[in-house]
């Protein structure tokens, strides 16, 4: 697969993401929302007899599972990639002054300082990276049930369902808040993002200039 161009860096524009980071981002979305629905077919009747075909379905929810983590682990050649991973797993004071902003319902961009990624954008990727291991694992508990004692199966069957709801839920509000942000979906589409948007978004953000060429 060829990987595009990093955005350029201009007067106007910053570059917010690479190539790499951009295709990790799309293949995991992909693969989550394969789980996500597969999930629903499996579990809600109404769309299981709609959908039919059970045992294709159990296939494709199984080993899209399976691959959820490989798009990041591939990604992490790039230097890019990793070093937001570096700034998503700092937590500073800036990040307690925006959530105390947040609980407020404190809409002010000055009270809401932010780096690269916000107090909420670090929380989420947490969250998910840990929901993700333990659906993981959980899920091959299930895959090979007959390799496991009856207790354990069954309450991985009982952490795997229920944390497969939240993150549903916490999916969903991710969407609807990336729907409300034209600019953060452009910068995630194309690798960047309005110099305007950053100062009022990340104020705390200071970009580092294109290498020399």
């Amino acid at each position: 697969m060829s990987r595009r161009p990093d955005p350029p860096q201009t007067a106007t524009r910053l570059r917010r993401f690479s190539g790499a980071e951009r295709w990790a981002h799309r293949a995991t979305a992909v693969l989550m929302g394969v789980c996500v629905l597969t999930a629903a077919s499996l579990n809600l009747p109404a769309l299981a007899q709609l959908v039919g075909r059970r045992a294709l379905v159990v296939t494709l929810h199984q080993w899209s599972g399976l691959a959820l983590p490989i798009p990041v682990l591939a990604a992490l050649g790039s230097r890019a990639l990793r070093a937001d991973l570096t700034l998503l797993n700092r937590f500073g004071p800036h990040d307690r002054r925006w959530l105390r902003a947040v609980l407020r319902r404190d809409k002010r961009p000055a009270s809401r300082p932010a780096h690269k990624f916000n107090a909420g954008q670090k929380l989420f990727a947490a969250w998910v990276a840990g929901a993700t291991l333990v659906m993981l694992g959980t899920g091959l508990m299930m895959w090979f049930a007959q390799l496991i004692p009856l207790g354990w199966r069954t309450g991985a069957t009982f952490v795997h369902d229920g944390l497969a709801l939240a993150l549903g839920i916490v999916l969903a509000g991710h969407i609807g808040r990336a729907m409300g942000d034209p600019e953060a979906r452009r910068g995630m589409r194309t690798g960047s993002v309005a110099r305007e948007w950053a100062m009022r978004e990340h104020s705390l953000w200071r970009p580092e200039p294109d290498p020399p060429r």
